[in-house]
């Protein structure tokens, strides 16, 4: 295996995440009001390009094709995810040697023929070494629609922060071994969160390039839990959320709220009675956190505020859901909140006489 901090498959990045919905118009609409645009068509199939920023989304509505029978099953969702590589060949052909299972991709006349793997539920995961101006493969691939910018900054996502895989209980070593055997991913966080009924566990991977970012979460041994309510109506293991990097959170909020995308409510006056407390000289407003329900983790230890601000949407394909995240310095992914949600809402229990103490 290689050593820790190699990158032998010359990892840089996410490339795309390829979307299919079994019924039709339900991805496009949904996008666009995230803020991406329609920048391009596939030359020979039914097959779309949506940016925002760095941000490459496949919507794949070709019939009798993998995305297609991935959707038959699982229902509107993310169908396959790319990483960008420095030679697609090489690290296929290492991939095939570390025992990944090929995926056979069909391919139209002059079409280009991306290499790819079996990855989280059956998923393909692409390995893309065409990804410049001018030479990628949309380039090639597809038809730019004239006139509409080809990088639009849409309501201010940058790109992929991290996207997560839910998983069957014992399987989360399963897939940690494998983004540490093929890709060389090492673990960067581990959770244990607990709640008095469910509870679950997360292990965090990071690739080489510290670019891409995959937690992995399975349901805790108290069972019944949000992870198994995912795998239950999602019919399978699979990607639970995608997270976008952003640079003004509040405002990226007021865009996507303006746009009518459904964001989760926030949390009691608890929660953000008690940021003082825990991360005290933090500098960020409250007040207007609170109007749009961001959360907020980090540490403020030394005087130096390192945080994490975040919000999540609510189920918009299916279980499916989406997280907008703005890193000050914070390399987390928000654990933090996790705990201190808890302990707002069992105050709040205790306040209105709900919970014995």
């Amino acid at each position: 295996m290689a050593d820790l901090f190699e990158n032998p498959m010359q990892l840089q990045g996410f490339e795309f995440v390829e979307f299919a919905s079994p019924t039709p118009n339900v991805l496009e609409p949904l996008f666009e009001k995230m803020g991406f645009s329609l920048v391009a068509r596939h030359r020979s199939k039914d097959v779309l390009l949506f940016r925002q920023g760095d941000i490459n989304f496949i919507v794949n509505n070709e019939p009798h094709s993998e995305a297609a029978y991935f959707a038959a099953e699982h229902g509107p969702s993310a169908c396959g995810m790319a990483f960008r590589v420095k030679d697609s060949h090489k690290a296929y052909n290492r991939a095939l040697m570390l025992g990944a299972q090929p995926i056979e991709i069909a391919t139209g006349p002059m079409e280009l023929r991306l290499p790819a793997i079996k990855g989280i539920g059956g998923a393909p995961l692409y390995l893309i070494d065409r990804f410049e101006d001018g030479k990628s493969i949309y380039d090639i691939d597809f038809e730019f629609i004239e006139g509409v910018d080809r990088r639009p900054k849409g309501h201010g996502l940058k790109l992929v922060d991290h996207l997560t895989h839910n998983v069957y209980r014992g399987r989360m070593a399963y897939w940690a071994n494998f983004y540490e055997r093929l890709f060389n991913f090492r673990e960067i966080r581990y959770f244990d969160i607990q709640g008095e009924y469910t509870g679950l566990t997360s292990k965090a991977m990071t690739a080489p390039d510290g670019m891409i970012r995959i937690p992995l979460n399975e349901e805790s041994s108290k069972g019944a839990g949000q992870i198994e309510e995912f795998l239950m109506a999602f019919n399978g293991e699979g990607i639970q959320h995608i997270a976008f990097l952003v640079d003004n959170l509040i405002e990226v909020i007021d865009n996507l709220q303006m746009s009518g995308v459904d964001l989760m409510t926030a949390p009691n006056d608890y929660y953000y009675q008690a940021l003082d407390t825990r991360l005290p000289g933090h500098n960020q407003p409250v007040d207007q956190l609170k109007a749009r329900g961001i959360l907020m983790d980090g540490t403020t230890e030394n005087g130096k505020p390192r945080l994490l601000l975040q919000i999540f949407s609510k189920g918009v394909l299916g279980p499916v859901f989406f997280e907008f995240i703005q890193r000050a310095g914070d390399d987390g992914f928000g654990e933090g909140n996790f705990k201190a949600l808890f302990e707002s809402l069992e105050r709040d229990q205790i306040e209105r006489g709900t919970l014995k103490v």
